[in-house]
């Protein structure tokens, strides 16, 4: 008797993203069309924003765009916890993720190959069962690939060592795979728009800068306001151990550039790290 398979249904469609998955594809594909390709090669890591589409979609897509028509062993979402607190790094225990557009599978084997590596990373349903964050990274995904394995990651605490950890653990184990980085962020809430695109620049000149350690010591501060700032952090360690030696912001909106409201905004980026 073969077992059922487990697998983390969507909490995010028809909120976060269309239920209707012809909906949500033709979306996602106008997204991209809008979005300009930066002709980058040699991509380790992308940032995304994790809103609802309505909001940063297309902030989303100026990633996702330069890597179509790539191909990649395995792809690393890393996202931060909303829903619930835990002190580890989580990378899912089950089998898949599902949302509209079907199955996205787990890869195992480089789940369980990081989850070894540290006692701060484990294997487990802590932080997936009701987090956007990773989630609304897949449907993206799903339209720009057939065929992808994920590892998908949601971070807990984001302290030093946890962020120190797992980008190095990434970048030390996986230094001769073919593998992807996702980021999931969004920057600063609920400020008027003209204190948002100040505290937001501070974010958009470090990473430009590509100095993990200043960002984190900004983070750690809360001189900066990302709430994936530990994700961001992991990624950029990993992608320098991968061979990154560059950045580039590719778009910066936030939600009062989409509703016009610009009481309360919430800021979006989107980003790479490249090996030139």
């Amino acid at each position: 008797m073969v077992s059922a398979e487990n697998i983390r249904e969507s909490i995010a469609a028809g909120s976060f993203y269309p239920g209707n998955p012809d909906v949500l594809r033709r979306q996602i594909n106008d997204f991209l069309i809008n979005a300009k390709s930066a002709d980058i090669r040699n991509i380790k890591s992308i940032i995304c924003p994790h809103a609802g589409y309505i909001y940063s979609g297309q902030v989303a897509a100026n990633s996702y765009k330069q890597i179509k028509g790539g191909t990649f062993d395995s792809i690393f979402i890393i996202a931060p916890s909303h829903s619930e607190y835990f002190d580890f790094i989580s990378i899912f225990n089950g089998d898949a993720y599902r949302t509209p557009l079907g199955t996205v599978y787990v890869d195992k084997e480089r789940s369980r190959i990081l989850a070894d590596e540290s006692p701060r990373i484990e294997l487990s349903k802590y932080g997936h069962r009701n987090e956007h964050s990773l989630e609304v990274q897949l449907p993206f995904l799903q339209v720009l690939f057939e065929n992808i394995k994920i590892v998908p990651v949601v971070m807990g605490q984001q302290n030093s060592q946890n962020i120190k950890e797992l980008g190095s653990a990434i970048g030390k184990l996986f230094k001769n795979d073919n593998i992807l980085i996702i980021a999931s962020t969004d920057l600063s809430h609920y400020y008027p728009y003209d204190t948002a695109l100040i505290l937001d620049g501070k974010i958009k000149d470090l990473i430009t800068n590509f100095n993990s350690g200043d960002i984190m010591s900004g983070f750690l501060n809360n001189d900066l306001e990302m709430c994936g700032g530990g994700p961001v952090i992991s990624a950029m360690i990993a992608s320098k151990e991968l061979g990154a030696d560059s950045s580039r912001i590719l778009s910066y909106k936030n939600s009062g550039d989409v509703t016009g409201d610009r009481s309360a905004v919430v800021g979006y980026l989107s980003a790479v790290f490249y090996k030139k």
